[in-house]
């Protein structure tokens, strides 16, 4: 009788490796983004390509040197192909939940904050599992973790999507609102949100693309502020350097700049107007017959 192992080494075949590598230049609209996620050359996978529509008798993709994009034959392929890769990938999951030592790759897609706060759960995670693989990718912008091939996701509660099941991680996070001491030097502190100059306040676009208006909450009075500073950015490191640099008063997850604070190289302005938001959640869609490592991270999660 086959083993697990025998049943997947049937499945996972260089057939089904092609059609997960068509599925990835439509997803990303790019041979060489693609490449990246699937882990070969660019050379490769369009070796690979070409194999294929060599042997099907059709061109998949419209190729240009600087788009590419599917035929009308290749988005039919591509319609017909993928519910069948997800029931494949489903009975792959299945055997592989019968393993006793989980083993095979987790793919997880956080923000920056979110990622180096799952760190180190991840370092324990691949100790005690010395079988097991993580790609951990973090970026700002919120992307559909089903259809960007990604078990797990982790962001703030309040931006997990509502169609997924979240599981908390972590404690409440409290923002910070903070200037450099030569920025203060040329301008007065203010005592309230009312005493803040909205073109004096980076602007910051979330993941979504719709701007921050900053929270600001008191004795439950809440007091939502719109920076229109002439600096708009979406990464924390990035802002911080404008602070730090003397551009205006900003508005962070206080763990992005706590150091600089301790330090004194910001100044924290508004305390008690900063409340705690969210923290982290875990979130994944339903899975009919989750894999023993996708079942092991969720347990340490739990833990």
């Amino acid at each position: 009788m086959a083993s697990c192992d025998d049943i997947i080494g049937i499945v996972v075949e260089p057939g089904l490796k092609r059609l997960e590598a068509v599925l990835a230049i439509a997803r990303r609209g790019s041979f060489r983004a693609a490449a990246l996620d699937i882990g070969i050359s660019t050379t490769a996978l369009s070796h690979t390509i070409g194999r294929m529509e060599a042997e099907l008798g059709v061109r998949l993709f419209n190729r240009t040197t600087r788009s590419v994009g599917l035929t009308d034959a290749g988005r039919d392929f591509v319609a017909r192909v993928t519910p069948a890769l997800t029931e494949i990938r489903a009975a792959i999951d299945g055997v592989r939940a019968q393993r006793q030592t989980p083993t095979g790759l987790l793919r997880i897609n956080a923000s920056v904050q979110a990622g180096r706060a799952v760190a180190p759960l991840v370092l324990t995670f691949l100790h005690r599992y010395p079988d097991m693989q993580v790609d951990l990718v973090t970026e700002g912008r919120l992307v559909d973790i089903v259809a960007e091939g990604f078990d797990l996701g982790i962001r703030p509660a309040d931006l997990v999507p509502r169609d997924m099941i979240a599981l908390p991680m972590g404690q409440p996070q409290r923002h910070a609102v903070v200037a450099a001491p030569k920025w203060l030097a040329l301008h007065p502190a203010p005592a309230s949100p009312a005493d803040l100059n909205p073109d004096h306040c980076l602007r910051v676009r979330l993941p979504n693309g719709a701007l921050l208006r900053w929270p600001f909450e008191k004795d439950g009075i809440s007091v939502p502020f719109d920076a229109k500073g002439r600096l708009t950015v979406d990464e924390a490191a990035i802002a911080r350097a404008a602070v730090l640099d003397g551009a205006g008063i900003g508005y962070f997850i206080e763990a992005d700049v706590a150091e600089d604070i301790a330090e004194g190289r910001l100044i924290r302005l508004l305390p008690d107007w900063t409340p705690a938001r969210p923290g982290f959640s875990l979130y994944y869609p339903g899975r009919r017959n989750p894999s023993a490592g996708f079942t092991a991270f969720l347990a340490m999660v739990r833990g």
